[in-house]
């Protein structure tokens, strides 16, 4: 029987600011559009994570079953270590998914946004299908696209939308460096299980690229959603706070790029969603600094 702190780290709480970045800069873009809504903010922000838990504890089932996690290099996965039952961790994802489809309904009809409805079923498909399912898109090598469409465009536009009723550059720019994050935490977590997951036939991008391809790609998509917000300085001059951020991405970029031993890239998966998170705060003030000295 799993212990409530193996619970918690099969939860994968390093990978959380994913959750909390998109809704924070869904809500900044909100602001710049003059209807930011806190109530709908804290909704979205409900769904985010719930989803966020529900997806690491499917993956950990589905990773499990396969025995994908059997022998590997990492933090605690509750079904291949034996820590909990399969359907223990199975039913811990779908609580996750209930959860959100509740928050997720009170939130659309809060703010009328039907079509979401078809979004959120979406949300919840490819979370399971990531590594569930007869042939889970993870074992493709689709993850990190699905990764940046689901964790970036579609949390935070949908954040953006059910706040203000529409879209700006700035949600669009915001989504896309956020999801850029997302998709580099991804990628590292990938780099370190690369000799794993190629004996169990698991094709992640970073298996499909080779190592060395695979950490240029995470400094790359570090790089990217960085320097991306700067094309909106001409609206939003304190947006340059953002750059506050390069010396936070040296580390783990450096550790990527260098890091010869497998267990050396785990602490590039924290700083990563500390690296999410003050970005989303830094873009987020970048927002609000200008509008309140406008």
């Amino acid at each position: 029987m799993a212990t409530a702190a193996q619970w918690l780290e099969g939860a994968r709480p390093r990978t959380l600011p994913m959750a909390f970045a998109p809704v924070i800069v869904g809500s900044a873009a909100a602001v710049g559009l003059g209807s930011f809504r806190p109530l709908h903010a804290t909704l979205a922000l409900i769904v985010s994570v719930l989803l966020q838990v529900g997806v690491n504890y499917a993956n950990d089932y589905s990773d499990g079953i396969r025995g994908t996690d059997d022998v590997r290099v990492g933090p605690l996965r509750l079904t291949g270590s034996g820590a909990a039952r399969p359907r223990q961790v199975k039913l811990a994802a779908f609580a996750c998914f209930g959860l959100a489809v509740l928050a997720g309904l009170v939130l659309i009809v809060l703010s009328q946004a039907w079509f979401l409805l078809l979004v959120g079923a979406g949300c919840i498909a490819a979370a399971w299908g990531y590594t569930g399912g007869k042939n889970p898109y993870g074992y493709l090598g689709l993850g990190d696209v699905f990764v940046f469409v689901f964790f970036g465009l579609v949390a935070t536009l949908g954040t953006t939308f059910t706040q203000a009723g529409g879209l700006s550059a700035a949600a669009w720019i915001g989504s896309v460096s956020t999801g850029l994050i997302a998709t580099a935490l991804l990628m590292a977590n990938n780099v370190r299980d690369i000799p794993t997951d190629t004996a169990v036939g698991k094709k992640t991008l970073a298996v499909r690229l080779g190592d060395k391809a695979a950490r240029v790609g995470y400094v790359v998509m570090l790089a990217a959603a960085v320097l991306l917000p700067l094309l909106l300085s001409g609206e939003y001059p304190w947006m340059l706070l953002v750059l506050l951020l390069v010396p936070a991405c040296l580390v783990p970029s450096r550790l990527m790029l260098t890091g010869t031993q497998r267990m050396s890239l785990i602490p590039v998966l924290k700083q990563t969603g500390l690296i999410s998170l003050a970005f989303s705060i830094l873009f987020a003030a970048g927002i609000v600094i200008t509008r309140a000295l406008a």
